[in-house]
């Protein structure tokens, strides 16, 4: 999204809620970011710290790790946005249905693909989209 620095990608997290804090303008990308962040008021301390663009967040220790988390959102809405993999879009139609909304339904979504991008990592792959679908399409199933 914005390259591979984390602290660079995290400083726009920061930046991004600046921004919508103080009413200020923004262009398309950095409102998709603001709009996330808004959406997750228990990140929003987090945000205002600078401080925070260096911390380490550890599975181990039960922490889960914020921009990693919006980072996912924001992946969600590129790939609902372009139907890729074919299929997410209808796949996401039925599961805000099921979960009463597109923000739960994303959560709901986030499983599956953490799941592929584990599996990429692990196996130093490119993600298996039609694994990552079918996954999507055994969560939207139940309507």
């Amino acid at each position: 999204m914005f390259g591979n620095n984390r602290n660079e990608l995290r400083q726009v997290y920061l930046s991004c809620w600046q921004l919508k804090k103080n009413n200020l303008p923004m262009d398309p990308l950095q409102e998709i970011v603001a709009n996330i962040v808004e959406l997750h008021p228990e990140y929003h301390d987090l945000l205002d710290n600078e401080e925070n663009v260096d911390k380490d967040f550890s599975a181990e220790t039960g922490e889960s790790n914020p921009f990693l988390h919006m980072s996912m959102h924001i992946a969600l809405h590129e790939q609902i946005s372009t139907n890729r993999p074919d299929g997410i879009n209808d796949c996401y139609q039925k599961l805000c249905l099921l979960h009463g909304g597109p923000h739960d339904a994303e959560h709901a979504m986030m499983e599956c693909l953490g799941e592929a991008l584990w599996l990429a990592q692990r196996n130093q792959t490119t993600p298996d989209e039609a694994k990552y679908l079918e996954c999507l399409k055994k969560l939207s199933t139940a309507i």
